[in-house]
């Protein structure tokens, strides 16, 4: 019985190898008629429409480069002026609008607190006056 078993179990396996063959086959097959499209391409002629807009497209984004250099060379797009009481203890001192002498400046804002000064020097600042 031991020769008949093997030869049963031998008989099984060449079966299920045969029959995994016959799937995998299959399984391929369906694949291929199944009709899927992996991969399209196509190539598309423009439009005389699609030629004159990325024209167009150029010459804003040319326009706007120019823009973009021109307005980098204002240094503080902020506010310019001062207020006005700041304005009026400066021209107490006499500093005038304009650029601003630091020393000038140190002397006229003696009398203020810290805070003052700094506030002051802050918005000289913002205004341009001192660098």
């Amino acid at each position: 019985m031991d020769t008949e078993q093997k030869e049963i179990a031998e008989r099984l396996e060449a079966a299920t190898t045969l029959l995994e063959r016959t799937l995998n086959f299959l399984e391929e097959r369906q694949g291929a008629l199944s009709g899927e499209v992996e991969r399209i391409s196509a190539t598309v002629e423009q439009s005389r429409r699609e030629v004159e807009l990325a024209e167009k497209l150029a010459a804003v984004e040319r326009e706007l480069g120019e823009l973009k250099a021109s307005t980098a060379t204002v240094v503080n797009p902020l506010r310019r002026t001062l207020p006005a009481s700041t304005s009026e203890m400066l021209a107490k001192h006499g500093i005038a609008d304009g650029p601003v002498d630091v020393r000038a400046l140190d002397a006229a804002l003696a009398g203020l607190s810290l805070e003052q000064r700094i506030a002051v020097k802050t918005q000289l600042l913002r205004a341009g006056a001192i660098a």
